[in-house]
C-alpha cells in the first residue's frame, strides 16, 4: 500500500528567521579575480554564441557610441563567480538556505532572474558585486508541494565603486510530497 504524506514544515520559523536576516543588512561578497579584458570578452562570445559586432569590432562599438568593445550585458554575473570547486565563504545567504532546509523545504528550482544594466562592462573594469537576502514570500502551494520563494539581490559594481548593473535571483524552496511503501 503506497501512502502519501506531508513533509513537516514550520514557514512561519522560515519567515521569521529570515525576515531577522533581511534586517541585519549583511551581504555575500564576491570580487572578481581578473580585470575584463576583450580575451575573456571573446571566449563569452564563443560559448554564448552571441555575433554582435560592438561586443568584438572596436569601430563598430564606436559607431554605436562606445568608446571601446563592450562586454554582453547577459554575462553581468559571470565576473564574479565563484571559481570552478572553490567553496564560498558563509553568507547571510546561505544561512537563509540553510533555514528554509531546516523548516522543511529541503528540494530548490530556480524560478527566473531579472537583470538591470546601469553601464556597459568594458575591458579593464574590475567587477565586485555584493548578495543580500531581499525577501521571502508567505507559503504557496504549487504543482511541486508547499513552498516559499525567496530573493537575492545582487549589486555588481566596478572598482571606482561604481553600479554596473543589479541581478535579482528567485527560487522556490518546497517540500515534495513523500510516498511510503508499506
Amino acid at each position: 500500500m503506497t501512502v502519501t504524506t506531508e513533509p513537516r514544515i514550520d514557514p512561519e520559523g522560515a519567515a521569521r528567521r529570515i525576515a531577522e536576516l533581511i534586517a541585519e543588512g549583511r551581504a555575500r561578497h564576491y570580487r572578481a579575480r581578473d580585470r575584463v579584458s576583450t580575451a575573456t570578452i571573446n571566449t563569452l562570445l564563443d560559448v554564448l554564441g552571441d555575433r554582435n559586432p560592438v561586443y568584438a569590432d572596436e569601430a563598430e562599438a564606436k559607431k554605436h557610441g562606445h568608446d571601446s568593445v563592450i562586454a554582453p550585458a547577459t554575462a553581468l554575473q559571470v565576473w564574479t563567480m565563484n571559481r570552478l570547486g572553490e567553496e564560498p565563504s558563509a553568507s547571510p545567504v546561505d544561512a537563509a538556505y540553510d533555514i528554509l532546509r531546516d523548516c522543511g523545504f529541503p528540494s530548490v528550482v530556480a524560478v527566473n532572474s531579472e537583470q538591470h544594466y546601469d553601464r556597459p562592462i568594458v575591458p579593464g573594469d574590475l567587477i565586485s558585486s555584493t548578495e543580500t537576502v531581499e525577501e521571502l514570500s508567505e507559503l504557496k502551494q504549487t504543482g511541486l508541494g508547499p513552498g516559499m520563494f525567496i530573493t537575492t539581490l545582487f549589486v555588481f559594481r566596478d572598482e571606482e565603486d561604481e553600479q554596473v548593473g543589479t541581478m535579482r535571483f528567485r527560487t522556490l524552496w518546497y517540500a515534495a510530497a513523500q510516498k511510503k511503501e508499506d
